[in-house]
């Protein structure tokens, strides 16, 4: 077994432990997160069966995927890194979740694109939920208005993301993370990684994304 499948395996038996002992019914979904990784690291997984993939960079997931994806149907590509208006139209042909959506502006074009192409892309809204002024995500104090406008333009709005604080507890912010979703009715919340994915699982995580645990490090 390659070195990748037997992480994701261990990453899996992990979370399925956590889930009998702490009596959790909802499995989360891994997005193995691939970015900078060449296809050639990421072949054994889509040949073990793993669907759930994650880029951060639309021309990066374009060069990438664009062939892989023709012969493997069942691939579901996340953009979980910033999306700049001018790239949307790329993005939306190439990925199926988009976990960045922060404001009217980039729903309104993701809107547009989609369209174009009778695509319906499914959306997390990235919540700022530290507050850090160096951090992409809509302010708490805007999300409901955020979300409103996104379902006006018919996005279909699956649930939240969020990315928290360095050298904090991310468990205070996924409880926040976990009530904001629940208050919005969403059944998707997008958050935990490779040092934290067990905090995710205890509050509601339903899309992990896990890179360095398994490709390793990135050099």
């Amino acid at each position: 077994m390659h070195n990748t499948v037997q992480n994701l395996v261990d990453i899996r038996n992990k979370i399925n432990f956590y889930l009998d002992e702490h009596k959790i019914d909802k499995v989360p979904k891994i997005i193995a997160v691939s970015k900078t990784f060449k296809i050639e690291k990421i072949l054994p997984l889509i040949t073990y069966g793993h669907k759930d993939f994650g880029e951060n960079k639309v021309q990066e997931a374009v060069d990438k995927w664009t062939e892989i994806r023709s012969s493997n149907h069942n691939i579901q590509l996340h953009l979980i890194g910033k999306l700049q208006t001018n790239k949307v139209k790329f993005a939306v042909k190439i990925f199926d979740y988009i976990h960045s959506v922060d404001n009217q502006k980039l729903a309104k074009k993701i809107s547009d694109e989609q369209i174009k192409i009778n695509k319906k892309i499914k959306i997390f809204i990235q919540v700022n939920i530290g507050n850090e002024d160096q951090k992409s995500g809509t302010n708490v104090d805007e999300l409901s208005s955020l979300i409103s406008y996104c379902r006006e333009i018919n996005l279909d709005v699956v649930g939240l993301m969020c990315i928290p604080p360095m050298n904090e507890d991310s468990e205070i912010y996924f409880e926040k993370m976990k009530t904001l979703n629940t208050e919005n009715n969403f059944h998707e919340l997008s958050m935990g990684m490779s040092s934290d994915y067990l905090k995710a699982v205890k509050n509601n995580a339903t899309f992990l994304r896990i890179g360095s645990s398994i490709f390793g490090e990135r050099s």
